[in-house]
């Protein structure tokens, strides 16, 4: 619960004991170097990388894209994947209130940390800087995943127990104001250096980069433009993958922000969860709809989709992510941002502010990296409509992309209500758990339908 996951400092010591035996890595401690303090942040990537609502296994990649037209689950009818593809969520469901849990639970840790950075007297002003600006973007993160999933939500900037039990929902407008400021602060305090070649930890460019998918959402189109602009201008830094079976792998120059494994040799829980390699599938598989969206042509089919045939029956499955077992070292890291996103973003962006052409060549960086030639698009309703096709051949299940394209566009009813049984226009929304509700009543009322 968000009351039980916002506890007071003593009790939430667990968030930030990472590496050393309790007795030895206190709340008194654990800032007082910077080897305890990096380990600190560290778990709360790792946090966000295990459980909620980014997680490999039992999050958007998988549950969202259970939700919306990218999968079709098998298996355990009563299980949280099952409830999501049937549209069937109560606001009883463990899986919605881990999202909501988890997720208070890293914003409570990032608070704890930047709480502490700021007090303490031994880590130097650069640390300082590098550590707070981190938590901040990561705060950012996580709220933009809750507003986009539950609506109105709580900004939780405290780890004051009394004002975090008793925290009323801010309007979504108000959520993305409190967002971009994270994002604007993180970023001031940056560098534009990644501290490490496997670029897991968070820079100035992460920033502007997430600052660019904000802005696109808030519909502030010139904002998202030139932040996506100022990364993509990065050349010596990113560039698109010609080779698409090296987007996902560690060393891509494409990845923008990826979550390291947990130990060497670790791959991504996404491989584990989308790829069978025999019929019928016992989890999950891609929706025929969506495969008989791509061309016959394109690379991304060829090279991210993977058949299972048995008989007469052939299922699909994602293959971004090739390594379902460990390695000798690991070879793929759960890619959170990456270069393609974008192109497209700025696609999106310039044809909303009727530059058409500069909305067409990024589109066709795309299109091309994937062996299609050009777009036929003329208007400005068809190259969003392009756009929005794209991003779903682009970005399937990635984080929940596609579900939350369609609630942007509109487009959920009109996409989801024929092809999913139970479909209803408030399903846009998950609803709050109900014991958070019974827990605190200023976060009433539940959501529409619920």
């Amino acid at each position: 619960m968000l009351l039980s996951s916002l506890c007071v400092l003593n009790a939430c010591s667990s968030f930030l004991e990472v590496d050393l035996p309790k007795s030895q890595l206190t709340n008194a401690t654990v800032f007082d170097s910077y080897e305890t303090a990096n380990a600190a942040l560290a778990n709360i990537y790792a946090k966000i990388r295990d459980a909620g609502i980014l997680s490999g296994t039992g999050g958007a990649s998988s549950q969202m894209g259970s939700y919306a037209d990218e999968l079709i689950v098998y298996g355990n009818p009563s299980g949280p994947n099952m409830q999501f593809y049937n549209n069937a969520l109560l606001p009883t469901m463990s899986a919605i209130t881990e999202y909501w849990n988890n997720s208070y639970n890293q914003i409570y840790a990032a608070n704890t940390l930047i709480a502490g950075v700021e007090n303490s007297v031994s880590l130097t002003s650069n640390d300082k800087r590098q550590f707070t600006g981190e938590a901040l973007f990561l705060r950012a993160l996580v709220h933009f995943y809750l507003v986009n999933l539950f609506g109105d939500v709580p900004y939780i900037k405290t780890t004051d127990y009394e004002l975090n039990r008793k925290v009323s929902r801010l309007s979504t407008n108000v959520v993305y104001e409190n967002i971009i400021a994270d994002l604007k602060n993180a970023q001031i305090l940056l560098p534009e250096t990644y501290s490490s070649a496997e670029r897991s930890r968070v820079n100035r460019h992460v920033c502007k980069a997430f600052l660019a998918r904000v802005y696109l959402y808030g519909k502030s189109y010139a904002d998202a433009e030139n932040e996506a602009s100022a990364v993509l201008n990065q050349k010596a830094l990113f560039s698109l993958e010609n080779d698409l079976t090296k987007t996902f792998l560690i060393p891509s120059k494409e990845t923008i922000l990826q979550l390291q494994s947990a130990v060497s040799g670790q791959n991504t829980k996404e491989a584990g969860i989308f790829i069978f390699v025999a019929g019928p599938p016992a989890s999950l598989s891609l929706t025929p709809n969506l495969i008989n969206s791509f061309q016959t042509n394109d690379l991304r089919k060829a090279n991210w989709i993977k058949s299972v045939t048995k008989g007469l029956d052939t299922w699909y499955h994602a293959f971004k992510y090739k390594e379902q077992t460990n390695t000798a070292v690991s070879k793929e890291y759960s890619v959170l941002f990456r270069l393609a996103e974008q192109y497209l973003i700025r696609a999106e962006a310039r044809a909303q502010q009727g530059n058409l052409t500069g909305a067409k060549e990024d589109l066709n960086m795309i299109r091309s990296r994937a062996g299609i030639g050009n777009t036929t698009a003329a208007t400005k309703e068809e190259i969003l409509d392009a756009i929005l096709k794209e991003r779903r051949l682009e970005l399937f299940t990635e984080h929940g992309h596609r579900f939350l394209d369609l609630k942007r566009f509109d487009k959920l009813d009109s996409q989801l209500s024929g092809l999913k049984l139970g479909w209803n226009s408030t399903d846009r929304l998950l609803p709050i758990p109900q014991n958070e509700l019974n827990a605190n009543p200023n976060l009433l009322p539940q959501n529409l339908g619920y």
